[in-house]
C-alpha cells in the first residue's frame, strides 16, 4: 500500500512543471512560496535546539570542508580515525560517528559510505548555513540520527553575481572555488552554480617516511535551482559531482608506482617495515605495505515539489539518489565498491487550528552495497548488502499557550537489512519498530527559554567501514553477527539566556544505546562484526556563550564535558574527547576583520578504551607506548582586509605553533602482538599550515 502511495507521488511530482501552463505571473512576489511558508510557521519540523553555523562564519575559519566547519561547534568532534587515510567520522553528543545523519537541504542524501570518505570532500562553497541537531529522533525523517543530524543548506540566489576565492598556503594547502546566481523571470527563478577545488600534501611530523595525514584533492561542482511556478508551486533541483583522492603512508611516492611495485610481488613480505622494528625509526618495508589510498565518485540528485493547496495545507515530495562508488588499496587488499541508495518522501503540513500544525508523512530509503576484492581466502565473506525502510510518521505541533510549544511525534518503520552473500542465507534483520519523540519549547520571559526533547531511535550496523576500520583485516573474509538493530533512547535539556549583548546556552543530554555494533576477531583472525550484550551510554553536557563587546567586537566560548559507560569506551578505537574548551574573537575594524580561536582538550586515561590494550614502539613489545594524553592547546587565526565592494585579500594561519600528536606526544604507529597498525590517535595530526588568499566578487 505504501508503495502504491509514494509512487503517485513521485509521479504527481514529475508531473509537477505542467501546473504553469495555469499561472498567472502577475501574482509572483520577490519572497519565494518556501520562504513565505517558513515565515507562516506553516513548513516547521522541529523546535529542539539547533545550532545554525553560517556561510559568515564558515568564512572566517577558512573552512574548505564539512569537517572543518563544523569542528567547534559544541557538542561536535570531528575524529580522525586513522592516520593513514585520514577518515573523518563526525561525532554528536559524543556518539561514534555513524550515528550521525548528514542532511543536505532536509533531505537525506548520504549513503552509508559517502558518511565515511565523502565529509572531507563535502565542499564548504555554496553552504548557505549549517544546521546541527543533536539528540535521537532530531530529525522527523532520520530516526537512523541517534546521535543527531547534521543539514546543509545550500545558498539560495538573492541576487545576480559571482563570487570567486582563491588561496594558497603551506603543506600543499590550494583551494579555488567560485559561485554565481542569477535570478530570472522576475525572480521566480533562482540559480546557483557551485565549484571547488582543494588540495593538502602528506603530512609526516617525525619524518620516519610514513604520513600521519594524508595527501587529499577534491573536485566538487553542483547545480542548484529553485522554481516558483505561481504562487502555489515550488520546486527545487539539487545535483552534485564530487570526486576525492585520498593518498597515505609512504612518503615521496605515488599510487601508481605503489600499484606497480606491488603487483611484481604480491606475497612478499618485508622482514622488518621499520629499522630495529621500531616505529619512531626510518620506515624501510615496501610502499605498498603501509599504503592507503582511497578513490571516490559520488553524484547526488534530488528534486522536491511543494505545492499550497490553501493557507492551511501543503504537500511536499521529494526524491533523492546518492551514487558512491570507491576504488581502495588497502596495504595490498583491494577494495571496490558501489554504493546507491534511493529515497522518496511524500507529507503534507495542516493547521488544523492556530494551535496545531499536522505533519503526516511516508518515506522510502533502498540502500545497494556490492563491492569485490582481491581477496583469495576460500572462506571469504562478501560485506554486500541491500538496506530497505519503509516508513510512515506524525506530528503535532502544539502552541499550548503563548509561551509554551510541544511537538509530539511518531515514527513507525519496517526495516529489513539483508547481507546477500551466498554463505549468508536469510535476512539477517526484519523488524518493525515504532520511534517515538516529543520537543517542548517553554519561554519564561524575553530572555529565557527552556528546551525539553526525548527521543527513540535505531540503526542497522550495515559495513565494516563503521567498526574501527576493520576492513584493513578482512583479506582473509568477513564474519558478520548481527541480527538486532541498535535501539537508542536520548533526553536533552537545554536553557537560554539572550540579551541585547550576551546570549548564554547550557545544555545537558544523555543517551542510552542497546545492541551497539563492535568489532571483534574470531580464533582465525577473521574480523567479526557483532553487538555489544551490554547497552551504552553517554552524558554531555556544555555551555556556549556569546558576548557583543561592542558592534565591532565579539567573544565566543564554549565548554564541555563528556562521560562515557565503560560498555562505549570499550567499543572506541580511536580515543574521544572527554572535555574541550573553546574560546574566539572577531574583531572588525576600518575595514579590516580579526578572527581568532584557541581550543584545549583534556588529558586522558588511554587504557580505559577499547584497543590497542598495549600498544608498544618496537614490533618484540619491550618498548611500551604511554597510556596517558596530555592535555594541549590549539590556536587558529586568519585576518582579511576589505580593498573595495570587489576586492577582499586575507591571510592566517591554522595550528599556529604546530602542535601534533607525532611530534610533541607519541607517534600514533603502533605494534601489538607483533602485529603492526597505524590508529593510537588521540591528537592533532597535522602541522601548522600558513595560508592567503584573495576573493572577487561582482
Amino acid at each position: 500500500m505504501k508503495n502504491v502511495f509514494l509512487g503517485s507521488a513521485i509521479g504527481a511530482l514529475l508531473a509537477a512543471p505542467s501546473l504553469a501552463d495555469n499561472t498567472v505571473l502577475e501574482e509572483v512576489t520577490v519572497t519565494g512560496l518556501r520562504e513565505r511558508l517558513y515565515q507562516a510557521g506553516m513548513l516547521k519540523d522541529v523546535i529542539q535546539k539547533t545550532e545554525v553555523i553560517s556561510n559568515i562564519s564558515i568564512e572566517k575559519m577558512n573552512a574548505a570542508s564539512l569537517t572543518e566547519a563544523i569542528a567547534e561547534a559544541p557538542g561536535v568532534r570531528v575524529n580522525n580515525e586513522c592516520s593513514m587515510c585520514g577518515v573523518k567520522r563526525v561525532m554528536l553528543n559524543g556518539l561514534r560517528g555513524e550515528h550521525t545523519t548528514i542532511l543536505v537541504d532536509g533531505i537525506p542524501t548520504y549513503t552509508m559510505m559517502s558518511g565515511f570518505y565523502g565529509l572531507d570532500a563535502a565542499a564548504s562553497a555554496g553552504i548557505g548555513n549549517i544546521e546541527i541537531a543533536r539528540g535521537a529522533g532530531a530529525s522527523l525523517i532520520a530516526p537512523e540520527a541517534i546521535g543527531g543530524t547534521i543539514n546543509l543548506v545550500t545558498k539560495e540566489a538573492s541576487e545576480n553575481g559571482v563570487e570567486l576565492d582563491l588561496a594558497a598556503g603551506e603543506l600543499g594547502y590550494r583551494k579555488g572555488s567560485v559561485v554565481a546566481t542569477a535570478l530570472a523571470n522576475e525572480d521566480t527563478t533562482r540559480l546557483t552554480l557551485i565549484g571547488q577545488y582543494d588540495t593538502r600534501d602528506q603530512y609526516d611530523g617525525d619524518d620516519n617516511g610514513v604520513s600521519e595525514n594524508p595527501e587529499l584533492e577534491n573536485t566538487s561542482l553542483t547545480m542548484y535551482l529553485s522554481q516558483d511556478l505561481g504562487t502555489r508551486d515550488n520546486v527545487r533541483l539539487r545535483v552534485n559531482h564530487t570526486e576525492s583522492e585520498i593518498f597515505g603512508g609512504p612518503t615521496g611516492t605515488s599510487i601508481g608506482q605503489v600499484k606497480a611495485d606491488y603487483h611484481r610481488d604480491p606475497n612478499f613480505a618485508s622482514a622488518s617495515l621499520f629499522v630495529d622494528d621500531d616505529v619512531r625509526k626510518d620506515y624501510i618495508g615496501r610502499g605498498w605495505e603501509t599504503t592507503e589510498w582511497i578513490q571516490s565518485d559520488r553524484d547526488e540528485v534530488y528534486l522536491s515539489w511543494l505545492h499550497e493547496f490553501s493557507s492551511d495545507l501543503n504537500m511536499q515530495l521529494s526524491v533523492a539518489h546518492n551514487e558512491h562508488t570507491q576504488d581502495s588499496f588497502y596495504e595490498g587488499f583491494i577494495y571496490e565498491a558501489d554504493d546507491e541508495m534511493t529515497y522518496l518522501d511524500a507529507r503534507f503540513h495542516w493547521a488544523v487550528s492556530d494551535d496545531h500544525l499536522l505533519t503526516v508523512g511516508a518515506d522510502n530509503r533502498a540502500e545497494e552495497l556490492r563491492s569485490q576484492t582481491n581477496s583469495t581466502s576460500p572462506a571469504y565473506v562478501s560485506d554486500s548488502f541491500d538496506y530497505d525502510t519503509q516508513g510512515f510518521y506524525v506530528q503535532d505541533t502544539w502552541s499550548a499557550t503563548e509561551n509554551l510549544e510541544i511537538a509530539m511525534a511518531l515514527r513507525f518503520d519496517q526495516v529489513e537489512a539483508n547481507f546477500v552473500d551466498a554463505s549468508k542465507p536469510g535476512t539477517e534483520i526484519d523488524e518493525s519498530i515504532p520511534s517515538p519523540r516529543i520537543d517542548m519549547r517553554y519561554s519564561h520571559n524575553d530572555q529565557w527559554t527552556s528546551r525539553f526533547s526525548f527521543g527513540r531511535g535505531y540503526r542497522a550496523p550495515l559495513s565494516f567501514f563503521e567498526s574501527d576500520h576493520g576492513i584493513l583485516d578482512a583479506s582473509v573474509g568477513f564474519d558478520i553477527q548481527i541480527d538486532e538493530l541498535e535501539r537508542s533512547s536520548s533526553y536533552n535539556y537545554a536553557l537560554s539566556y539572550e540579551a541585547e549583548a550576551l546570549a548564554v546556552t547550557g545544555s545537558l543530554s544523555h543517551t542510552n544505546v542497546e545492541n551497539l555494533a563492535a568489532l571483534d576477531e574470531n580464533n582465525a583472525g577473521v574480523p567479526v562484526l557483532t553487538q555489544s550484550e551490554n547497552d551504552a551510554s553517554v552524558l554531555v553536557a556544555d555551555v556556549a556563550l556569546t558576548w557583543n563587546v561592542r558592534d565591532d567586537l565579539a567573544l565566543m566560548a564554549t565548554a564541555e564535558n563528556i562521560d562515557y559507560s565503560d560498555e562505549f569506551k570499550s567499543s572506541y578505537g580511536v580515543v574521544p574527547v572527554e572535555q574541550r574548551i573553546v574560546l574566539s574573537t572577531d574583531w572588525e575594524f576600518a575595514g579590516w576583520d580579526l578572527y581568532a580561536s584557541a581550543t584545549w582538550v583534556g588529558s586522558r586515561d588511554l587504557s580505559e578504551y577499547g584497543v590497542p590494550e598495549s600498544p608498544s614502539f618496537d614490533a618484540a613489545g619491550t618498548e611500551a607506548k604511554s597510556q596517558d594524553a596530555e592535555s594541549y592547546w590549539t590556536v587558529d587565526m586568519r585576518v582579511a582586509k576589505v580593498l573595495s565592494e570587489q576586492w577582499q585579500v586575507y591571510a592566517g594561519v591554522s595550528n599556529l605553533f604546530g602542535y601534533t600528536q607525532a611530534e610533541d606526544m607519541e607517534t600514533p604507529l603502533f605494534y601489538e602482538g607483533g602485529e603492526y597498525d597505524v590508529a593510537h590517535i588521540y591528537g592533532p595530526l597535522r602541522g601548522r599550515e600558513a595560508y592567503a588568499g584573495v576573493k572577487y566578487t561582482f
